[in-house]
């Protein structure tokens, strides 16, 4: 009875045994087939990238068949989603530097573990990839390889490629960065013209030489009815043509050639007036012709009281009428006022340094007025300083000529500064120009009719006392007072005078002109010092 029921108790248990492990089986073929049903089967390719870039191993292409007899390509990007799979490697030829070659362990490790097992057993159907070992040197193994399926490349080249996409500057980004470069070249060229503007202003275009050059002169005396017989050399018979093919050049810098129909353009509506002695009507004229030359109608070009150019008459005033400009003249040897006092018994002409020009009204207005005196202060009268100069209704029994000087440009200053509008007019004081007489004075048989070629140096210059007495008197001034400082460069010039040319060789007399110019000459450059300083100013 007791064996019966020990007999059934041992039936139950293997009972109980054998559905327990009948249960588990089921258990795990559900399970493993659930797993396998469930996991893609996709073409792989393994692909092995050595993180040390100066080790090159050339595998093929390792195509890894699965326990389902499926092929799969699978990809390790950053050491993710592995398939760990063991199998035996053919040894590599040692021309590769290596004899053994594996896929071991977890590649996913984040330290990049750069040992890898080395006598791993081969288990199952997996693939075992044993570590790289030389034959008789000492390798550093690879930190990692990266197991890539062709659908990451895949991936990774399409995202390449949007990435190229993307960086492709568009045609608005091109002309944005055409425009920005453009700007910049602007901008360079501006600061490189402003540098050059300033280093032209800071120039002393008065330290120079006369270079020669055959596209001068800028008119001649067939293009230019407007020369009168004093300064028209050609007309007169003087053959030789050099000098007029000077022009003067400043050591550090260019001066620009004078531009008539510039010139015109900034005289535009305004009115241009010369006041000074000879020497400023021998400018005047020589601006008229530089002027003339851009005149398309010459019929729009006349003195509006109808003179004709003489040194008679000192007054003239010429209108450009398409530019609705004048150009004029007023004569005024000393810018002071001559008279008439008694002396004793007698009326004698006299010199007021302390009243201005009667002619002065008509200075008032202007819009450019260019100044000038020196000429007639070196004649007898003003040099002897006896019973000349008057101040108020006392004439002076002697007075020193330079004192005499200074006296009257404080007179002219103080008018400037009482009756110029310095917000409308331009003022520019033009200092005295020299004179070559040889062998004596103007009237003591003087001449400079041998010189065709400007001297080399002037060595024995010394700076005139009234110019001097000019740039002191400028200075105390309040209203500005440009300086046209053509004394220096002036000097050179012995050859442009009219020597014996100064009239029709007709009435020639022994008298020789070394104190005015030939025109065209040196009072061409004179306004082209002045068109230079009105640009200079306007910009």
């Amino acid at each position: 009875m007791e064996r019966q029921r020990s007999f059934s108790l041992k039936s139950t248990r293997f009972v109980v045994f054998s559905f327990t492990i009948t249960s588990s089986i089921i258990f795990l073929t559900f399970f493993s087939f659930r797993v396998i049903k469930f996991t893609p089967f996709i073409n792989q390719e393994t692909h092995f990238q050595l993180s040390k870039p100066a080790v090159n191993v050339s595998l093929k292409p390792l195509t890894v068949q699965t326990l389902t007899g499926s092929r799969r390509n699978f990809t390790a990007p950053n050491a993710k989603n592995l398939i760990l799979i063991d199998t035996p490697v053919n040894k590599l030829d040692k021309t590769s530097g290596f004899s053994n070659l594996s896929v071991s362990g977890d590649i996913q490790k984040e330290k990049n573990d750069t040992q890898a097992p080395k006598d791993e057993a081969s288990k199952g159907d997996g693939l075992n990839v044993t570590s790289l070992s030389r034959g008789e040197e000492s390798v550093p193994a690879p930190s990692l390889i990266e197991v890539q399926s062709n659908e990451r490349l895949q991936e990774k080249k399409i995202g390449a490629a949007s990435v190229e996409k993307i960086e492709l500057p568009s045609d608005q980004q091109i002309k944005k960065e055409n425009v920005r470069a453009a700007s910049v070249q602007k901008v360079e060229r501006a600061s490189n013209k402003r540098i050059e503007e300033k280093k032209t202003r800071d120039c002393d275009i008065t330290n120079g030489r006369w270079a020669y050059d055959e596209s001068y002169p800028l008119y001649t005396n067939t293009t230019c009815p407007f020369i009168d017989e004093g300064f028209n050399c050609m007309s007169n018979g003087r053959l030789d043509k050099h000098y007029i093919k000077w022009k003067w050049q400043p050591h550090d810098c260019d001066i620009p050639r004078f531009n008539a129909t510039k010139m015109l353009e900034l005289i535009r509506g305004k009115r241009l007036v010369f006041v000074g002695d000879s020497i400023n009507r021998n400018q005047w004229e020589s601006m008229l012709c530089m002027l003339f030359g851009a005149v398309r109608d010459p019929r729009k070009v006349y003195e509006t009281h109808g003179r004709r150019i003489t040194k008679e008459k000192g007054n003239y005033c010429f209108k450009f009428v398409d530019y609705k400009c004048t150009v004029e003249y007023y004569v005024s040897h000393f810018l002071v006022h001559e008279g008439k006092a008694r002396v004793g018994q007698k009326r004698v002409q006299t010199l007021r340094i302390d009243s201005i020009d009667h002619g002065s009204s008509r200075w008032r207005g202007a819009d450019i007025l260019i100044f000038n005196t020196a000429h007639w202060w070196s004649h007898y009268k003003t040099k002897a300083g006896i019973n000349y100069y008057q101040e108020g209704d006392q004439v002076l029994p002697r007075l020193d000529v330079f004192t005499a000087f200074k006296r009257a440009l404080m007179t002219w200053a103080s008018w400037v500064d009482k009756r110029i509008n310095p917000r409308k007019t331009q003022i520019f004081f033009r200092n005295s120009a020299p004179s070559h007489f040889r062998g004596g004075q103007w009237n003591a048989g003087g001449h400079c009719a041998e010189a065709t070629q400007p001297l080399n140096e002037i060595s024995g210059f010394s700076y005139p006392e009234k110019n001097v007495i000019i740039e002191d008197v400028i200075k105390q001034m309040r209203t500005p007072v440009t300086l046209l400082n053509i004394t220096s460069l002036s000097e050179y010039r012995i050859d442009g005078h009219p020597s014996t040319y100064g009239r029709n060789k007709r009435y020639s007399s022994n008298i020789q002109d070394c104190s005015h110019w030939c025109l065209p000459g040196v009072p061409d450059t004179w306004n082209e010092l002045l068109y230079f300083q009105l640009q200079s100013k306007k910009e």
